[in-house]
């Protein structure tokens, strides 16, 4: 259903409320082809309303010769802005960044917050943006899922289809994702709400079967018949099954990189207001299917770099895998039981 520009406003207007834009200050909205019209519309209008010196930098879009997708997760090389000295420059002299482009998994993005701009990723369509608009509720949600990762040591994933995973924990910080940049230096999504950490190098031992249902990303695909992934030292060894696992194995070998096999970001899902079966719903290229990463109690891992924490893996290919029916354990601690979020943890304030 199609979104009024009023409605988008009041969205984008709780969002800078909340994220501490206020009058006086530098945003820049970085900008593609591929930006939505409405949302650059709305979020240039909502940014000067609150009395902000608001610029667009508009970049040409780069890799479409490298990927195999349209969705801008789908090849994780360079960026419009690696060498481009001057657009560099222009983002770390703002406050903020609105970033309807997709910057992510570059050096250009970590060198850009560390200089303390804050970076709001927004590219999802505005009926998304407005279902799920950040909330503080949201952001405590997550804050009480990160303190649960306080002094444990593993994460160990199991499922009925045959699952059964274990990471250890410890090298690697905790990752809040609740959709607001309310501290300097800070990068986040809308849409989002889910909780990540990386295990630690070498740390991954164990089975993880994809099961009808389960979802790929930037395939944007249900899993149809079970996919059987062994995982040693880090790195998916094989990858089994029927015509899912070799459209899997197909996608992951045309990367021609080694990398591309080892594990990425490990959490769940915290987000009651994404569902499991909104990626039936929109065309392919509509969406980055935000809603897939999000939905509670989804275990959320992935394939790919683990740079954006400080580590040293590097690697175009980028694969999210949300699942459902899991349960995810810290150390002894149960977190998410058979794709539920143990909410008892959550009213505790992530006291256990």
């Amino acid at each position: 259903m199609a979104v009024s520009d009023a409605d988008l406003v009041r969205a984008w207007d709780q969002v800078l409320s909340l994220s501490g834009v206020r009058a006086g200050q530098m945003v820049t909205v970085l900008t593609s082809e591929s930006t939505h019209p409405q949302t650059l519309r709305c979020a240039i209008a909502s940014a000067s309303a609150r009395g902000a010196c608001v610029s667009r930098l508009d970049l040409s879009s780069v890799n479409a010769e490298k990927s195999l997708s349209r969705d801008p997760l789908a090849y994780l090389g360079t960026t419009p802005l690696t060498g481009n000295r001057p657009a560099i420059a222009a983002l770390k002299a703002s406050d903020y960044v609105l970033d309807l482009m997709t910057l992510l998994f570059s050096p250009e993005q970590h060198d850009i917050l560390s200089s303390g701009t804050r970076i709001l990723l927004a590219v999802e369509p505005p009926e998304v943006l407005v279902r799920m608009v950040p909330t503080l509720a949201d952001k405590e949600r997550v804050q009480s899922a990160a303190r649960l990762f306080e002094g444990r040591k593993t994460m160990r994933v199991r499922s009925r289809a045959g699952t059964d995973l274990t990471c250890s924990l410890g090298q690697y910080p905790v990752v809040q994702e609740y959709g607001l940049v309310d501290q300097p230096g800070r990068w986040d999504h809308w849409p989002s709400g889910f909780i990540l950490t990386w295990a630690d190098e070498g740390g991954s031992d164990g089975t993880v079967v994809l099961d009808r249902g389960d979802i790929l990303l930037p395939q944007k695909c249900y899993v149809q018949a079970p996919v059987t992934l062994q995982v040693e030292g880090g790195y998916v060894r094989a990858i089994e099954g029927g015509l899912d696992a070799e459209l899997l194995r197909d996608y992951v070998e045309s990367f021609h990189d080694p990398e591309a096999y080892a594990l990425s970001h490990i959490g769940w899902g915290l987000q009651k207001r994404a569902r499991w079966s909104t990626l039936g719903l929109y065309d392919r290229e509509a969406s980055i299917g935000m809603d897939a990463r999000a939905f509670d109690g989804n275990f959320l891992w992935s394939l790919g770099p683990n740079n954006e924490v400080g580590g040293s893996r590097t690697t175009a290919c980028h694969i999210d895998i949300p699942m459902r029916n899991c349960t995810v354990m810290l150390d002894d601690l149960v977190v998410v039981r058979e794709g539920r979020v143990c909410e008892e943890l959550m009213v505790k304030g992530g006291e256990a």
